[in-house]
């Protein structure tokens, strides 16, 4: 590019130089002698076609206002050589234009126009343009009082000629001024399409054309002379300064946007002050044009006063957009984004502020939703969001006034009540059993709520770390329950804590072992299969019960790593007795699975690949899951179905006993059925439990699944279990937990002949 630089712009740009220099010498000697006329018109015809060829190259990146601005300029340079044929030939004096002329200058003018107009400018609001323009009127009304004071002495003698080129040329100088306003109009309001410097010389351009063309009757007395002759040249070579400068940004990479100029900030002042000083200037020497002077200089004032007012109501207006976002931050600081409740900063400091007050009327309420990641995991996060929100507006209207609500985060909301809560809380909680629509959905939640009321002494984060502490006994409990906090928690958490804890080092030290029940086949009572169940020897305490720490286990989500583990072991252990038994080893292996392990996502994928692991065939695995694992439906039933088509066995714990367990077996992939005990305990007896014990067994087979009775104790309800069909069973009566190399010595537990009835 830099090679052809040179050739391409410099040569030109220095013949619009050449152009300018001579055309000026001409003039500057014209003033002090008479010239040939012809003379002063040469340079003209050499300076228009320079720069209409550079505006021409300079649209080559297609900026097509230079396009424009080429044919601009060959128009003006066709009109001042008609005006010149005019002036040689004798048909106009050589100060004026005619009719013809006029027009073709006008056309021109209005080719500059046209392109500066499809030039877009940067983006502003209308009070910005508003000021804008009245900076743009002060200047063109202070250029047309300078210059009409400039031209007024000799105007007389000007315009006299009798041929009506008076208008015409007025006509010309009007285009002039509107294209000075242009001009200033795109070269300070900013553009990434043209190069800047270019537009500010383009700027110059227009004022130069315009200013010049009103000081023609500067020079009536000297009829030799022509304003174009200098005019004309100079405005040719500025349009080739801006063309060139354009030309040489777009060889060097794409033009970048810069900051808005405050360039024309000072300039109404400064044209108050020309005007005012010109008027002074006017009125000691009582000039005959002090009139159009003083009216120039009044209504250069009046406009820059308009534009004070319009600038300080745009400063009123940025205040007050000020104030109304300083406002908006503050509500942000202390509300959540999603819900528009309060935050956790705001509420800390209103149960402060509550406490200081009046700390016996004060309670503290701790709501957290059931089951809202299986929303979350199944709908999506859009209507999890949309609940939440809705939750909140449902919560914070059911509160009376002086009381606040506040989001946790998460699906975690606190309240801060004041006097008498139950019907407050009554009716939050039955707002809360109503559907929610989210998402094109009819959503039914459940909420755990804790409450600790305040005693005298407490703080903010005591409160609320006693409602949170309630709020996991209420989940502890069941869904949708109250707990009022008690100081017996704190204990039971200190515990489950302290327990989680030795849990963690429990997993990583060997301290857990693997006990298996026997599951029989009746009535002789042969080996089927087991249950694993896990147990664990604290070093210092001895033996904890399954009871004691799987629920801290839940709790804590230590139940996800301590459930793999137990997932891996039990495969192991079964493929060991396949190996070490063959035949005589059990051909079920039944581990129990949480409904906090169902929730993991790719939980069915951990366990295929535990399988391929361990090299355990698929049906020889029972996964056993308490039926309100899955009574929800989701994610866990997800899963559930992922693993049973791995070929996995499904096994339902504790049926019966659940919330609608017979409406559970047209969704859930079972293939056992577990019988509660509490069914079993008194099948002996007859009466209710003995009928639906008796109408389990009927819906096993007629569904084909497998039924086991669990926590069988007596040969006497063995029998009646038998006797009513079942096949399967487990409990005392047949084996206690064992460890894993006690299961080869295994034997059926005594005969129930004389139990059962004679065939």
């Amino acid at each position: 590019m830099e090679s052809v630089l040179p050739w391409r712009l410099t040569r030109p740009l220095a013949l619009a130089v050449g152009f300018q220099l001579t055309a000026a010498i001409y003039f500057t000697v014209g003033l002090f002698t008479t010239t040939p006329s012809a003379y002063g018109w040469l340079p003209l015809f050499g300076s228009v076609p320079v720069a209409t060829v550079i505006s021409w190259r300079a649209a080559a990146d297609g900026r097509t206002y230079w396009r424009y601005a080429s044919a601009g300029i060959a128009l003006i340079g066709l009109g001042t050589a008609l005006s010149a044929f005019d002036n040689l030939t004798g048909r106009q004096e050589n100060q004026h234009i005619g009719g013809a002329t006029a027009l073709i200058l006008v056309a021109g003018l209005l080719a500059f126009l046209v392109g500066l107009l499809r030039i877009p400018g940067a983006r502003r609001t209308s009070i910005e343009w508003t000021r804008f323009g009245l900076d743009i009127a002060t200047v063109l009304v202070t250029v047309v009082t300078f210059s009409w004071h400039l031209a007024y002495p000799r105007w007389h003698h000007w315009s006299v000629g009798g041929t009506g080129d008076f208008a015409a040329a007025g006509i010309v100088v009007a285009a002039g001024f509107v294209c000075v306003f242009a001009f200033v109009k795109v070269a300070f309001t900013g553009t990434g399409l043209i190069d800047r410097r270019a537009l500010h010389l383009l700027a110059v351009t227009g004022a130069v054309g315009a200013g010049g063309g009103a000081l023609a009757p500067l020079f009536a007395d000297k009829p030799h002379l022509n304003v174009t002759h200098v005019l004309l040249p100079t405005t040719s070579l500025l349009l080739s300064l801006a063309a060139d400068r354009q030309s040489r940004a777009t060889l060097a990479g794409r033009p970048q946007p810069r900051p808005l100029t405050r360039r024309l900030s000072l300039m109404p002042y400064g044209a108050v002050l020309a005007t005012g000083g010109l008027l002074l200037f006017t009125a000691a020497e009582r000039a005959p044009d002090m009139l159009v002077v003083a009216i120039g200089s009044v209504t250069v004032t009046v406009v820059v006063a308009a534009r004070q007012v319009v600038a300080l109501r745009d400063n009123a207006r940025l205040l007050d957009d000020l104030d109304a976002r300083q406002r908006e931050l503050a509500h942000r600081a202390g509300h959540d984004a999603l819900t528009g409740l309060a935050n956790r900063t705001v509420l800390a400091r209103e149960i402060a502020a509550a406490l200081a007050d009046d700390p016996d009327g004060v309670t503290v309420a701790l709501i957290d939703l059931d089951d809202f990641k299986e929303i979350n995991d199944d709908l999506g996060h859009p209507v999890g969001d949309e609940l939440l929100t809705a939750v909140g507006a449902s919560i914070a209207a059911r509160l009376p006034a002086g009381n606040l609500a506040a989001r946790q985060g998460g699906d975690e909301y606190a309240l801060l009540l004041r006097g008498e809560v139950c019907a407050t809380l009554s009716a939050i909680a039955a707002e809360l059993r109503s559907p929610v629509r989210a998402g094109g959905h009819e959503l039914v939640v459940e909420a755990s709520i804790g409450l600790a009321p305040a005693r005298a002494g407490d703080t903010a984060e005591e409160l609320l770390r006693r409602a949170d502490v309630a709020m996991y006994e209420a989940k502890r409990q069941g869904k949708g329950r109250q707990v009022v906090y008690a100081a017996a928690m704190d204990q039971r958490t200190a515990e489950q804590s302290r327990l989680a804890a030795d849990l963690r080092v429990a997993l990583d030290t060997d301290q857990l072992t693997l006990h298996y029940q026997p599951i029989v086949t009746m009535p002789g009572g042969e080996l089927h299969g087991v249950e694993t169940l896990v147990r664990w020897t604290h070093p210092a305490r001895g033996p904890i019960s399954p009871a004691v720490f799987i629920p801290a286990a839940e709790r804590t989500g230590l139940i996800v790593p301590l459930g793999a583990w137990i997932l891996e072991e039990a495969c192991r252990q079964a493929v060991r007795w396949r190996d070490e038994l063959g035949d005589a080893a059990p051909r079920t292996v039944t581990v129990n699975v949480s409904a906090r392990q169902l929730r993991e996502a790719g939980f069915a994928q951990e366990v295929a690949a535990v399988l391929d692991r361990t090299g355990l065939p698929p049906g020889v695995l029972t996964v056993e899951v308490t039926e309100t694992a899955v009574f929800d439906g989701g994610a866990a039933l997800t899963e559930l179905r992922a693993i049973a088509a791995l070929g996995v066995q499904i096994a339902l714990d504790d049926f019966g006993t659940g919330h609608s367990s017979l409406g559970l077996l047209r969704t859930c992939p079972a293939d056992v059925l577990k019988v509660d005990k509490s069914f079993v305990d008194d099948v002996t007896e007859g009466g209710q439990q003995a009928v639906v014990v008796a109408a389990l067994i009927g819906i096993c087979e007629g569904l084909g699944l497998r039924a086991v009775a669990e926590g069988v104790e007596t040969a006497e309800q063995a029998a009646e279990l038998v006797r009513l069909g079942y096949r399967y069973a487990q409990g005392y009566h047949y084996g206690r937990p064992m460890p894993a190399n006690e299961i080869a010595a295994y034997r059926p537990a005594p005969s129930l002949a004389g139990l059962l009835p004679s065939k």
